[in-house]
This record gives structure tokens, C-alpha cells and sequence, in this order.
């Protein structure tokens, strides 16, 4: 088990979507858990994010996004963690949360999210995902 004080978490509102009660209230939960939380407040670009995460030292990002945009702005924001040398699910572990439909979640998968967490997810659920997320990183000695 990782000490839960040790590791950063960003929580993230990429584009134009200013609803932000679920990331508030996840990265709330995260650190009451224990994490370090940063949260970015909204309308972050996927730059600023990626910048955050790596000024952070981040071991994790939950990308918490409503307006539709995740299959435009989660795969640019894996995409410059990748050119940064942080490879997902290796160097820094990527959870995504919002209205996503199933498929899209999937393809998320695919790309590198270790989990898409919709509406009414347990936080109890959210932070066991994140712990077992954070046990399989390298600097964690995965």
C-alpha cells in the first residue's frame, strides 16, 4: 500500500465546461483520503493541465469534463503528457469523470485512462480505483 500523503493529485476541468460541483467534490473526497489534491479550477486548457501536472509532480489526473469535448480533449491531453515524457498508466495515472457514454469510456481505456467514473459513482469506489491506479506506477515500484 502507497502512503496516500506521498502522492499528488491534479484534478482538472479542461475546456469551456464550467460545471464543477463532481470534481470538487472528488478531489474533497481524494483528500480526505489522504492524497495531496490540487485542483485547477475550470476552463483549464489541456496545456495548462499538463503544465499543473508536471510543476506538481503529479502521480495522478482525474479529468472531470461534461460538455461532450472528452474524445477532443482527453486524447490531446494524454497526447502532451506523452511528448513530456510522461507515459499514462506508467508515469502518471489518468482517471477521467462526466457524461461519457460507454463507448467513448472504452476508447478512453484504450488510450491510457485507467477509469471512467459516470454520475453516482461511490466515492469509496473512486479512491480504492485510484489507490490500485497509484500501486502500478513506476516511481511507486511497479
Amino acid at each position: 500500500m502507497v502512503d496516500r500523503s506521498k502522492v499528488r493529485v491534479v484534478v482538472a476541468k479542461p475546456g469551456l465546461d464550467g460545471h464543477d460541483r463532481g470534481a470538487k467534490v472528488v478531489a474533497r473526497a481524494l483528500k480526505e483520503a489522504g492524497y495531496e489534491v490540487i485542483y485547477t479550477g475550470i476552463r483549464q486548457t489541456p496545456e495548462q493541465i499538463v503544465e499543473t501536472v508536471i510543476q506538481e509532480d503529479a502521480a495522478v489526473l482525474g479529468i472531470s469534463i461534461l460538455s461532450g469535448a472528452h474524445m477532443v480533449l482527453i486524447p490531446k491531453i494524454l497526447r502532451l503528457l506523452e511528448g513530456k515524457g510522461l507515459k499514462p498508466g506508467e508515469d502518471v495515472a489518468v482517471f477521467a469523470g462526466g457524461i461519457i457514454p460507454p463507448d467513448d469510456a472504452e476508447e478512453l481505456k484504450k488510450m491510457g485512462v485507467f477509469e471512467v467514473f459516470g454520475p453516482g459513482t461511490p466515492l469509496k469506489t473512486i479512491i480504492e480505483a485510484v489507490d490500485k491506479a497509484v500501486e502500478n506506477l513506476k516511481r511507486f515500484g511497479a
